[in-house]
């Protein structure tokens, strides 16, 4: 019994982040459709609504509805952060398995890596950002590149720790070929530790994101991201709250969700 109680503990706080994350995928990407018309469409009439029955986030400066914003604009945000997620966990996981197979391949690999790391990855998004403009392609390419390093690292350091398992050993002895040790070892023993740092990436990639759309080097206009639609209302955060605080809410409930869906496993 304490072991069923204990794994329930465990997977509580992962469950809850399912949970959250997946009520706000459900949201941005089946309900934003349906609001599209709210979300675009300019009143200058119904500018800086407070909140109501009729705006239940109130609305913007253009007289748009908040909440099909934010909703909007969560399927950017989202789709960004997990788009980023997978792709710098698939390629850390080539560099990872191709740098522990060779030394020449794996200092110049690593190298790169450490070059990279050195760059806080926010200050290196802003630099390229800038330098390349802005864009939802350019910033998912820029955004994969700074997150793929710390990735890598990790992936490197957990394949050295199960190849010298006293199972991959055994298997070893019995004539298994390094097709065979790869797939059924030291893959599936890799796979959690790299699902845990997806969750991360992809909430720091939401956050990153949402600095460089304030900074006007993110998402651009009109085209709603949560960034810009902080940056949207900076200008009016005291004559209009709202502005910041449902957008800021629903992304720091989400980001939340991630997390706590990145922890829960591992208590």
């Amino acid at each position: 019994m304490r072991e069923t109680r204990a794994g329930r503990f465990r997977a509580g706080p992962g469950l809850a982040g399912f949970v959250i994350v997946g009520l706000s995928l459900a949201f941005s990407f089946a309900g934003a459709p349906l609001l599209e018309a709210a979300a675009s469409g300019i009143n200058m009439a119904e500018r800086l609504r407070p909140p109501s029955a009729e705006h239940w986030f109130g609305t913007d400066t253009l007289g748009r509805d908040l909440l099909a914003r934010v909703l909007a604009g969560g399927r950017v945000s989202l789709g960004l952060g997990f788009s980023v997620g997978f792709f710098s966990a698939a390629l850390a996981l080539l560099i990872g398995l191709y740098g522990c197979a060779n030394r020449i391949l794996e200092a110049l690999l690593f190298g790169l890596c450490d070059a990279v790391r050195s760059v806080p990855a926010l200050l290196l998004a802003i630099a390229l950002m800038t330098a390349l403009g802005g864009g939802g392609l350019r910033l998912l390419v820029v955004l994969s590149v700074c997150s793929t390093p710390v990735t890598a690292r990790l992936v490197r350091s957990t394949v050295l720790v199960v190849r010298e398992q006293p199972y991959v050993q055994a298997a070893r002895l019995r004539g298994a070929g390094p097709g065979r040790i790869l797939f059924c070892h030291i893959l599936p023993n890799i796979l959690p530790p790299l699902v845990v740092q997806f969750c991360f990436t992809c909430a720091q990639t939401m956050l990153i994101e949402a600095a460089l759309s304030f900074l006007g080097a993110g998402i651009p206009a009109p085209r709603p991201s949560w960034g810009n639609i902080l940056q949207e209302g900076q200008t009016v955060m005291f004559s209009a709250p709202w502005m910041i605080l449902f957008p800021g809410l629903y992304m720091a409930l989400t980001i939340l969700g991630i997390n706590l869906m990145a922890g829960g496993p591992r208590r």
